[in-house]
């Protein structure tokens, strides 16, 4: 096989697949309302139609990581696209909530499948440092782009067809990476490996358990029994879960890799970075639709700035700023590119030009990029070639994480803040009261004569946008305080990181 059809060829359905999957994350954002309307979904169901998709991604992304390790990562991408293929059609074509849940529960496990195999052959077929964070940063450009295309994508969707076009148009990507993945070699770990079934338990339980614990302690609070009891399963079996890999000669998560500095650095990035990103995707879609009262056509585009500038940011400057400053240095600058992104929008306003949520997007999109895409060369590069799939896992695991926490802590920030500081016009009905409460969407609905409306309505995206500046300036301050650990633990970490000595030629270039 052409090693350099075969390096095209990964990189190609690297970035595919990574956009996708994440994709499907957010591009469900604009769709809730056509999806409650047309399924009769309640409040409890829509929830779980949101959410599914990440708790069965998070559950399953260690087990097949290494299972890619162990019976091929090509094989194992290939049957994460085709399932994810299938729960695209009946995600699409749901006839109730309930079916809708299982579908995206489905799109969970092939989203599960495809991103440490993707990953992991970055990792098998790029030999180099140069050649291989190259790939790794489009792979991870086009991962962050992916919370910004979601809403382009559904907004240029939903403005033409019903919401289930934003999961069919899945389907023929998913035809262009399984006819390129043809070209790409297939890579295992050389030894036969054993799966422990009873890891493989333990940690789709725990992670689950875990995820929805997080989910719902800051929008139910811990005190409910099924958030306590969630977390009491995640600790214990998480905790029965990693004993029990220190046991095993050859474990599931090789836990040793967390001596490694650099690795754990490393890991700890990607869940911040991820955490304050997701967190500003969430939020500017709000403010787009809820404040500015942009058609969803409109909000979807507003965030090409953001997604080009993740893209360019991971896959062209990357590799130049590891080479000029190191890797601890360019980790903590797109930190810092993306903290001001997050401090410009701590002074947004209903009306505030365009112009300055295009800096901030083009802030935050480039420092995500140029974070995500050195701190996953360091994770791939400071790993043995044959365990990549579990390293991967790792990573994206740490990834869905704090997606996970970035909208549920700073989503429960920006709510707080909206009722703390929510000041509601004379005369409005104790009803409409309590409803603008709950959320601006309810406050704009509120259905008041004129012109309580139009006085409750401004009050209201008056207290949100104050939420949305304490948010941002919190993300902010989080973000700066890891630039700072980051350079504590990553300044001395080497430029050139690689398995096999740096040569001038890369096989897999054959330049």
């Amino acid at each position: 096989m052409n090693s350099r059809a075969a390096a095209y060829a990964t990189v190609f359905v690297s970035c595919l697949a990574q956009l996708i999957v994440t994709v499907d994350m957010t591009v469900l954002y604009l769709a809730v309302p056509e999806v409650t309307a047309d399924l009769g979904a309640s409040n409890v169901s829509m929830l779980w139609i949101v959410d599914i998709y990440g708790f069965t991604m998070a559950g399953l992304l260690v087990t097949m990581g290494n299972l890619g390790d162990r019976v091929g990562r090509r094989r194992m991408l290939v049957f994460g696209v085709v399932a994810f293929a299938v729960a695209s059609v009946l995600t699409a074509y749901a006839p109730t909530a309930e079916l809708l849940i299982a579908a995206r529960a489905l799109l969970g496990v092939g989203g599960a499948a495809i991103l440490p195999a993707t990953t992991s052959l970055l990792r098998a077929v790029f030999t180099t440092q140069r050649a291989r964070t190259a790939a790794v940063g489009a792979s991870a450009g086009f991962s962050a782009a992916g919370f910004a295309v979601g809403p382009i994508l559904g907004g240029l969707l939903l403005n033409e067809f019903w919401w289930g076009s934003v999961f069919l148009v899945n389907v023929p990507i998913a035809l262009l990476i399984l006819a390129a993945a043809k070209f790409i070699p297939e890579s295992r770990a050389p030894q036969r490996l054993r799966l422990d079934l009873a890891s493989v338990v333990l940690s789709i339980v725990g992670m689950v358990a875990l995820v929805y614990t997080i989910k719902s302690i800051f929008f139910v609070g811990l005190w409910q029994p099924d958030v306590l009891s969630a977390l009491v399963v995640g600790v214990v079996t998480l905790g029965l879960f990693m004993r029990r890999q220190l046991r095993l000669p050859v474990p599931l998560i090789d836990l040793r890799l967390f001596r490694s500095r650099e690795f754990t650095a490393s890991v700890g990035s990607n869940l911040i970075a991820v955490f304050t990103l997701s967190a500003f995707g969430f939020i500017i879609s709000q403010y787009f639709q809820l404040v500015r009262e942009w058609a969803p056509l409109k909000a979807g585009l507003a965030y090409v700035p953001g997604a080009l500038a993740a893209v360019l940011a991971g896959g062209v400057f990357a590799a130049t700023a590891i080479n000029r400053i190191g890797r601890g240095y360019a980790v903590a600058l797109g930190l810092v590119l993306a903290a001001i992104g997050f401090g410009m929008l701590g002074f947004v306003q209903a009306h505030s030009p365009y112009t300055l949520v295009v800096l901030a997007q083009v802030a935050v999109g480039a420092g995500a990029g140029l974070t995500l895409t050195v701190t996953g060369d360091t994770i791939l590069g400071t790993v043995p070639r044959d365990r990549a799939g579990g390293a991967a896992a790792i990573s994206v695991t740490a990834y869905e994480l704090g997606g996970a926490l970035g909208i549920a802590i700073i989503g429960s920030v920006l709510s707080a803040m909206y009722r703390a500081q929510l000041v509601v016009p004379l005369g409005v009905p104790q009803a409409s009261v309590e409803q603008a409460r709950e959320s601006l969407s309810a406050a704009v609905a509120s259905g008041l004569p004129e012109p309580a409306a139009s006085a409750l309505q401004a009050a209201a995206i008056e207290a949100y946008l104050g939420g949305i500046r304490t948010s941002m300036i919190f993300s902010a301050a989080l973000t700066v305080l890891l630039a700072l650990v980051v350079l504590r633990f990553l300044r001395g970490v080497p430029k050139v990181i690689e398995e096999e000595p740096v040569r001038e030629q890369d096989p897999a270039l054959g330049t």
